[in-house]
This record gives C-alpha cells, structure tokens and sequence, in this order.
C-alpha cells in the first residue's frame, strides 16, 4: 500500500455495507464516490451469511465528516441494507494476494523456507517460478512482498481489506 500524505483529521476508515445482491448495486455505490470525488483506497464485494445479501467493505482516506456524507449517500441507494463505520470497532481485518516471484531451483528452496515464515503455501511452481498464497493483516502481505522483491516480482493480485466486527457484535452502533 502506498503512503499516504497526512492530512488533519484523516485516516484510513472502514465501511461495512449490506446491499441487495441485484445487477447494477455495485456501479451506483461506486459512482457515488466518483461523483463525489471520494477515493476508494479498496474495495471487496461478496456473498454474506444471508441469501440475496451481499456484504461490501471499503476503505477509504477520509475525516468523519467525509465518512458521514459518505453512509448518508450510501443510505440515499435504494438497494443498500445498512452502512457501518467499524473503524474504531475491535475487528478481524484480513487481505489475501498471490504473489508470483522468479524462481529458478537454485533459490527455490529459500523461498519456500519464506513462505512457510509467514505461514503462507506455495499454490502454483513453474520450470522459472512459484506462486505464493498468503492471508494475513495488511501489514503481514506487505512484510512479505518486500522480503520476496529482491527474487524479482513476476506479478502479484491482492483482494483489499476484508473486515468483520469480533465477538457478538455487528456494528458499533452506526446503522
């Protein structure tokens, strides 16, 4: 994740929405933040626990104000269920990326003693590379990128931030 520049009263936020499993739901949230120039820093979208229910999260950069405007244009959708800023909930925050690196046998050997560190599986090997799976927190796909860099990066996906509320609780309160 890139660096961003600090700005009073800005931080990395989390939004959980619920929204009707419908075509087109995804264009008009994403459209909203267009609109309003908003930046969306990641995006995931799937299934939920509840059929015909899909549970976006976003992250986005912004103050509380901007995250306010943002939950009450969320509402405005017609197809969004409920909008929670779980930014300051004690949460489960994950990310998931395949990581391809070159991999000739003469390192291979290093890179998996690598991957089992950060307990992460090799899914894919090559005759010049190895694709590495990892799911951790942000800053444990980041540790590993960096350690694996100097192999040479081949290509790399990463699915955002996946996020859920611990314990009991669903939200903080925000709906």
């Amino acid at each position: 994740m890139s660096a961003i520049p600090a700005k009073e009263g800005f931080s990395r936020r989390t939004l959980v929405a619920l929204m009707e499993d419908k075509p087109g739901v995804l264009s008009h949230v994403v459209n909203l933040f267009r609109r309003r120039n908003y930046n969306i820093e990641s995006l995931t979208v799937g299934h939920s626990e509840t059929p015909g229910i899909s549970r976006m999260t976003v992250v986005v950069y912004a103050n509380d104000a901007v995250v306010e405007q943002v939950m009450k244009q969320l509402y405005k959708l017609i197809n969004v269920v409920k909008v929670s800023d779980i930014s300051d909930d004690a949460a489960v925050i994950r990310e998931l990326a395949l990581i391809k690196v070159h991999a000739p046998s003469s390192v291979r050997a290093e890179i998996k003693q690598l991957a089992d560190i950060f307990r992460a599986q090799i899914v894919d090997v090559s005759r010049e590379s190895m694709t590495i799976e990892i799911t951790g927190t942000e800053d444990k796909v980041d540790s590993l990128i960096e350690i694996l860099r100097p192999f040479g990066i081949k290509e790399l996906t990463r699915t955002g931030r996946v996020a859920m509320v611990r314990g009991a609780l669903h939200t903080n309160g925000n709906t």
